[in-house]
């Protein structure tokens, strides 16, 4: 098929997170104001400097069956659920072929994780060292392969026009839904599953990050830990966890009657080229990712009422954001509601884009800006209005939302949507 520049809109949503095992208990959750944040329980984590996390509400082993969990790393474990959940969500009831509404070679998958199967790989390790080579699972490699969540969830439904994993570390999830954006606009599917999923609670990237000064301590309040804004923020919280959309070309979504929640417009992208880990201090990349979706999409600065903002509770990078947010929006940012929903499902790494797409789909579809959480004593640098402990109405008429995600190694990708 020739390029195009098709529209594209969302027709399901899945999720499995430290709020809920699905994307309605987990809406439920942040509408709430609650945190997943919890200790880790276990000697393994006894000794290690951070010994709280968001881990995920529902354990994937009570939903998957023994016989498909034990061939999947977790995080795909946790990309499969949230992906049949979207794909039933969408209106599908079998995978591409076998349901006649959707063509298997114009179906597609992009699913994404920032660090892939790490737990696998190093609790392999273990079983290498105690146990010797006859003992490893010969799973092993499909398991902790990157693209393992994205290739398991094109499997599950037959996905024949193309199965992608961009990495980009905590960019991953939202840079999965940008590229799942494009491959409709440009004729190369009619359907694509995408999203993110992450899932590193163990105690190496624990204390790695912990080590780099880069989690919250707060190890006595594990529920007010994640405080993005907070004059007393001392870094991210790590969650576990899947979100996934579907994303269709409006014109096939039509064509099968299907229920449509909001308008994926498109992204923007930028690269910082400052540090491996460290945000650029003035948002000056961030600020160019924010140009490049104004630049290459119709939306304008006076339509965004809404965003899902990166937030990770880090000094540095909270203010980076802001500053970035008023260069580009300038008065424009006066209306818009920003809301930081990692205070309550902790840092997702990969993942986060992916749940946080989900959260902004529903704040269009729901027209409700969910609260940020722990926000005692708002930093006076941010210039912003940021949606603290209630939820907040958003507008009538017609609307748009940005969700900004962000990652070391300095990539920025910035989505929007629009109400329909």
């Amino acid at each position: 098929m020739s390029s195009t520049n098709r529209t594209v809109v969302v027709t399901g949503i899945g999720a499995t997170t430290p709020l809920g095992g699905d994307s309605a208990s987990t809406w439920e959750g942040l509408l709430a104001g609650r945190s997943g944040v919890s200790p880790l329980e276990g000697e393994r984590f006894a000794d290690l400097p951070v010994r709280i996390a968001a881990s995920a509400a529902v354990d994937p082993g009570e939903v998957l069956p023994r016989p498909v969990a034990r061939k999947l790393d977790r995080s795909a474990q946790f990309a499969l659920i949230a992906a049949r959940e979207a794909w039933a969500d969408a209106g599908f009831t079998a995978a591409a072929g076998e349901d006649q509404a959707i063509d298997p070679d114009r179906l597609g998958t992009v699913i994404a994780s920032g660090i892939g199967g790490v737990t696998t790989l190093l609790d392999q390790y273990d079983v290498l060292k105690e146990k010797g080579a006859r003992r490893v699972s010969p799973h092993t490699v499909p398991m902790l392969m990157p693209n393992s969540p994205s290739a398991n969830v094109g499997l599950e439904v037959n996905a024949q026009a193309g199965v992608h994993t961009p990495v980009s570390a905590c960019a991953s999830g939202a840079e999965a839904i940008g590229y799942a954006v494009e491959m409709i606009r440009t004729g190369r599917a009619d359907v694509v599953v995408a999203g993110g999923t992450e899932a590193a609670i163990h105690p190496l990237p624990v204390a790695a990050f912990a080590n780099m000064m880069a989690m919250s301590k707060n190890n006595d309040e594990p529920q007010k830990a994640s405080r993005p804004y907070d004059t007393a923020r001392d870094g991210f919280v790590l969650g576990e966890g899947a979100g996934v959309v579907i994303l269709e070309s409006a014109e096939h979504a039509a064509k099968r009657g299907a229920r449509v929640y909001c308008e994926a417009l498109g992204q923007g992208l930028s690269a910082d080229s400052h540090h491996i880990a460290q945000p650029e201090p003035t948002g000056r990349g961030i600020a160019a990712a924010l140009q490049n979706l104004l630049d290459s999409t119709d939306l304008k600065a006076s339509e965004v009422v809404h965003l899902n903002a990166h937030a990770t509770s880090t000094p540095q990078g909270d203010i980076a954001e802001i500053k970035a947010l008023r260069k580009i929006l300038g008065e424009d940012l006066d209306h818009v509601a920003v809301s930081a929903t990692k205070s309550m499902t902790g840092h997702l790494l990969g993942g986060a884009g992916g749940i946080e797409t989900v959260a902004t789909v529903l704040a269009l579809y729901c027209r409700t800006a969910p609260p940020t959480i722990n926000v005692d004593e708002l930093d006076e640098t941010v210039d912003a209005d940021i949606v603290r402990d209630e939820p907040r109405a958003l507008p009538e008429g017609t609307i748009a939302a940005i969700n900004n995600s962000f990652g070391f190694g300095g990539h920025n990708v910035v989505l929007a949507f629009r109400t329909v």
